[in-house]
């Protein structure tokens, strides 16, 4: 079999990162435009939460099926359809005449994102071979989140100012379309020589949990939480997740190996990622709308607010990988949940908001913990287990980081909405015009927020303790142990199936 040339790996790799710039540079460039699109479009609290939330959820959900999608039919394909997906979803958002309609066009750019970067990553790892190659590889894929996270609000705070909110989504096409031609010409077809079988009943549950817990928590404070509706929604999302604990262990392939959360390493990491990435949607989501609605920012100002934050991000992201490959997880883990922490407390106790160094100390602190967290999870995921098991491992802990962001903006939004919605003022719940917020409005955004940064304050805390507890060597005993249940069939499979390779063919003219 021919090996790929390095300017060509290095090409390769490059078409990957376009695909993870574009879904990461989505995310962050739009909370920028939140206001925006609330104005137009007259959207609730609930609403803007949904135009988050109706993308990291189904990403959430179809992440692990798109991946072993592409390992049965082909990663190239899965990839390239995924772009044109998600292109086609761009497109769609960026001439949707309501919410209802960009909520749903979100739904669409989700399911070719859900094949972007778990196939990439696979793609990347089957064209960098060598340990060392791919490790560099996979360091620069990552630096490419934080060039995202600094990047996007300042791209959605100039596109917004000069063009519009729907100009956010013009940036996808280009790109996505350049994306798909140079895989279709250069990226090299792959597949699992027996891969996963289907699980479709595991995928609906999923579905169910997901989608069913989101609408009860986003919907439960104009609705009530003890709503007939809502309580529907928390009973079908718990009997989904009943009927996924007591499934999935009687299948021989489950989309979810329940073996692997005996791992204490896997089981920290996973809650871990959901903790964190819940504090990251939250604290986008709260600033985004304080900055602008009652600071009275525009939309480019509130982008370079936050800079530090994306600045403290995208420098410390490179450090804690290689903090991790020289001194494991634990160390990053710990002076992640130490700067979250200090960051909720500093919002939610000393009121940092209302003073401008006090908001920036508080932004640099979370930029620093967000940017260690990020590298530990999939090594801390992934630590002790089975080579064979350990791509299936490092898919949970994606999961993970969606289901996360899913539930903070799902969580904080409903918080602060309901927390506006009683305040005792006549401004309360409602919307205030161009220029900065009346005091009244400030006022009862300002308490309505201390409680979700008390509730960003315990993500950190759990970071912090998560990463103490799951990182020393009890937890390294019980991934040792999980291994070793798990090795006998892996050890089969491996026997069966042997390396994982790249099959090349003329692509292209």
């Amino acid at each position: 079999m021919p090996e790929l040339s390095h300017r060509r790996k290095l090409l390769v790799l490059a078409i990957c990162c376009m695909s993870l710039l574009i879904v990461s540079l989505d995310n962050t460039v739009l909370n920028v435009a939140l206001p925006s699109m609330r104005e137009e479009l007259n959207a609730s609290v609930s609403g803007l939460q949904w135009t988050i939330d109706a993308y990291t959820l189904v990403l959430a959900s179809l992440l692990m099926l798109a991946g072993s999608t592409a390992d049965r039919i082909g990663r190239r394909k899965v990839f390239m359809a995924g772009l044109v997906v998600f292109t086609l979803g761009s497109l769609l958002c960026s001439i949707a005449p309501n919410l209802e309609a960009l909520v749903a066009f979100r739904m669409v750019q989700a399911v070719g994102g859900s094949m972007l970067n778990p196939v990439a990553m696979s793609i990347i790892t089957n064209t960098f071979t060598a340990p060392r190659e791919r490790a560099r590889a996979i360091g620069v894929w990552g630096a490419v989140v934080g060039i995202s996270m600094a990047a996007g609000p300042l791209i959605g705070g100039l596109l917004v100012d000069s063009v519009g909110w729907r100009s956010i989504f013009w940036l996808n096409l280009p790109v996505g379309l350049a994306a798909l031609l140079l895989t279709w010409r250069y990226v090299p077809e792959s597949r699992a020589p027996e891969p996963r079988r289907p699980d479709p009943v595991g995928q609906l549950l999923i579905i169910g949990v997901l989608g069913a817990l989101t609408y009860a928590i986003i919907e439960a404070p104009a609705a009530g939480v003890t709503s007939p509706l809502i309580l529907t929604f928390a009973a079908v999302a718990a009997l989904c997740l009943v009927g996924l604990l007591l499934y999935e262990p009687r299948r021989a392939q489950p989309l979810i190996d329940l073996r692997f959360f005996h791992s204490a390493p896997f089981s920290g990491a996973t809650v871990i990622a959901v903790c964190a990435f819940a504090a990251l949607g939250g604290f986008l989501f709260l600033n985004t709308l304080y900055l602008q609605e009652v600071r009275g920012l525009s939309a480019l100002h509130a982008g370079l607010y936050m800079l530090p934050m994306a600045a403290l991000t995208f420098v410390c992201a490179p450090l804690s990988g290689r903090l991790v490959g020289s001194r494991g997880p634990r160390l990053s883990l710990l002076i992640a949940g130490t700067a979250m922490t200090l960051s909720g407390v500093l919002f939610a106790a000393f009121d940092a908001a209302a003073t401008t160094p006090l908001m920036f100390t508080g932004y640099v602190a979370f930029g620093l913990g967000f940017g260690m967290v990020n590298a530990p999870i999939t090594n801390t995921a992934v630590s002790g287990m089975p080579r064979s098991q350990a791509g299936v491992a490092a898919a949970v802990a994606s999961t993970s980081r969606q289901i996360g962001q899913t539930l903070g903006v799902a969580v904080i939004g409903a918080v602060l909405a309901g927390g506006i919605a009683s305040a005792a003022s006549p401004s309360a719940g409602a919307r205030p015009g161009a220029g900065a917020a009346s005091a009244t409005y400030a006022a009862d955004f300002l308490d309505a927020s201390r409680p979700a940064w008390w509730i960003i304050t315990g993500c950190g805390a759990c970071v912090l303790l998560l990463g103490a507890l799951t990182s020393g060597a009890w937890a390294r005993g019980t991934a040792l142990r999980t291994a070793a249940r798990l090795e006998p069939a892996a050890g089969a499979a491996r026997g069966r199936q042997g390396a994982d390779t790249t099959t090349q063919r003329p692509i292209g003219p």
